[in-house]
C-alpha cells in the first residue's frame, strides 16, 4: 500500500469541492488531490528518518513560492528571528512555538519526537492548495483557493494536529488505516484541540471543540472541518456536502483501505474516539489538558501500530488507574466515555 501522508482536510471533502460549478473551485480542489498523491508516492520512496536533524527544537519557516517540492523553498525566518513582512511566515512560526511549548511545558516532552528536533514548516506549497500535511519529514502549508479555503496557517488547531502526527509516528507509530488510522487521526485532533484550549486558557467549558474552524473564508457558512463534541455536525454545505463522520460504533463505517476509501475511512472514523476524549475531559471539568490530556497521551506511548478501537479504550483505562488510582474519578470518566460510543469491553480496574 503506498504510504499515506496525513492530511488535515479529508479527501472526501476535496473530492466534493472537484464537482463544484465554479471552475477556480473544482480545479484548485482537483490539484490538491493530485499534489497530495504526488506527496505520498514520495514518501513511499524516501527512506525514514531521513534529513531529521536535533536542534533544540528551533523553528524554521520556509517560503516554496508555490513550488512543490521542498527544494525550492527559501529559508526565511529561523529560530530567534524578527517577524518577517510576509504574515503567513510569521503565523507559522509563532504557530510551531505554541506546540513546541505545549508539548515540553504539558507533556514534558522535547519537541515532537522527545529528542529535540528542530521543526520545519515549508508555508505557500504549491498554488492554492486546500490542505496542510505532515510528509513524515516537515510540515506543507497551502495557501487555500481563497473562496472556501483561505491561508491554512490560520489555524493553530490544524498545524498543532499536524505536528502530532510526527508524535505519533515516533511512538505508537499507528498503521493509517481503518482503525489505528482512524486513531492516528483521532489523537492529531486531540492535541490539535488542546494546544489551542492551552494558548487560550480555556476550560472545558469554554472549548468550543472544533477543528479548524478558522481556515474557512468568511460567508462561506462553515463553522468547521470536524466537532469532537458531536461529530457529524461540523458541515452541511452544498459546496462541500454533509459531515460524514459516526459519533458512535453503531455508526462505524467500514470503507475500502484505499485512496479513493480514505484508507478505511481515517478521517471519518475517527469521529468516535474524538467523542470519547470530548466525553471524558468534559466529565472531568476544568483544563482537558491536566488529566484527559495526560491520559490520552500516556496510552499512545504504550500503543502499537495495529491499536485498534477496544485496545485503545483498555490501555487509556489502564492508564487513568495507574495514574490516578483504579477507584478514581478519572477512571471511570474515561471507561463511561468510551461505553457511551458504543466501544465496550473495558475491563473494571
Amino acid at each position: 500500500m503506498v504510504e499515506p501522508v496525513a492530511c488535515f482536510v479529508p479527501p472526501h471533502v476535496l473530492d466534493q469541492l472537484s464537482g463544484a460549478a465554479d471552475a477556480d473551485l473544482s480545479d484548485a480542489a482537483r490539484a490538491t488531490l493530485r499534489t497530495t498523491a504526488h506527496l505520498r508516492a514520495e514518501r513511499s520512496e524516501r527512506k525514514a528518518g531521513t534529513g531529521i536533524t536535533r536542534t533544540g527544537a528551533a523553528r524554521e519557516v520556509f517560503d516554496c513560492r508555490h513550488a512543490e517540492t521542498p527544494d525550492n523553498g527559501v529559508l526565511i525566518r529561523g529560530e530567534g528571528q524578527p517577524p518577517v513582512e510576509d504574515a503567513t511566515v510569521n503565523r507559522a512560526y509563532d504557530a510551531l512555538g505554541v506546540v513546541r511549548d505545549f508539548y515540553r511545558e504539558v507533556l514534558h516532552r522535547d519537541s515532537i519526537d522527545d529528542s529535540g528536533r528542530g521543526l520545519r514548516a515549508y508555508v505557500h506549497f504549491a498554488n492554492r492548495y486546500n490542505n496542510a500535511v505532515w510528509d513524515g519529514q516537515q510540515i506543507k502549508i497551502g495557501d487555500g483557493d481563497g473562496k472556501v479555503m483561505r491561508d491554512l496557517t490560520y489555524g493553530l488547531d490544524v498545524l498543532g494536529h499536524e505536528l502530532t502526527h510526527a508524535m505519533t509516528a515516533a511512538t505508537a507509530n499507528f498503521e493509517f488505516r481503518s482503525q489505528s488510522g482512524a486513531l492516528d487521526e483521532s489523537v492529531a485532533d486531540v492535541f490539535g484541540s488542546l494546544v489551542r484550549q492551552w494558548a487560550l486558557r480555556q476550560t472545558v467549558d469554554e472549548a468550543d471543540w472544533l477543528l479548524g474552524g478558522s481556515i474557512f473564508t468568511p460567508g462561506i457558512g462553515l463553522d468547521a472541518m470536524r466537532s469532537m463534541k458531536a461529530p457529524g455536525t461540523a458541515y452541511d454545505n452544498k459546496l462541500v456536502g454533509k459531515d460524514p463522520q459516526p459519533a458512535h460504533m453503531k455508526d462505524y463505517r467500514a470503507l475500502p483501505e484505499t485512496q479513493q476509501g480514505d484508507f478505511g475511512g481515517v478521517h471519518i472514523n475517527s469521529g468516535i474516539p474524538n467523542r470519547a476524549f470530548y466525553l471524558a475531559a468534559t466529565a472531568l471539568g476544568g483544563h482537558a489538558w491536566e488529566r484527559a490530556g495526560r491520559i490520552w497521551y500516556e496510552a499512545v506511548q504504550v500503543s502499537t501500530p495495529r491499536t485498534r478501537f477496544a485496545d485503545f479504550a483498555a490501555t487509556t483505562a489502564t492508564t487513568a488507574a495507574r495514574l490516578y488510582g483504579p477507584a478514581s474519578t478519572e477512571h471511570d470518566a474515561v471507561a463511561g466515555a468510551w461505553e457511551q460510543v458504543g466501544v465496550t469491553g473495558i475491563v473494571p480496574a
